[in-house]
């Protein structure tokens, strides 16, 4: 399992509730978590065979953007 890291625009709790069903039914996302009291709005994700770009489409898929940081 590799750990990824996201800036991403879900900034609040509704933003939270909207992204929920995407992330959980994602195959190969093993666990995720968003810090939205970051101002980068980081998101977290702990993968079990999901890809940069996978993860990407998905939050996109949801009405948002993630960008890669390191």
């Amino acid at each position: 399992m590799s750990t990824l890291k996201f800036k991403t625009t879900i900034k609040c709790s509704g933003c939270l509730a909207n992204v929920t069903p995407h992330l959980d039914a994602a195959e190969g996302i093993a666990k995720w978590e968003v810090d939205i009291l970051n101002p980068n709005k980081i998101l977290t994700v702990e993968t079990a065979g999901a890809s940069e770009s996978e993860v990407i489409a998905v939050v996109e898929k949801a009405g948002y953007t993630a960008e890669k940081v390191s």
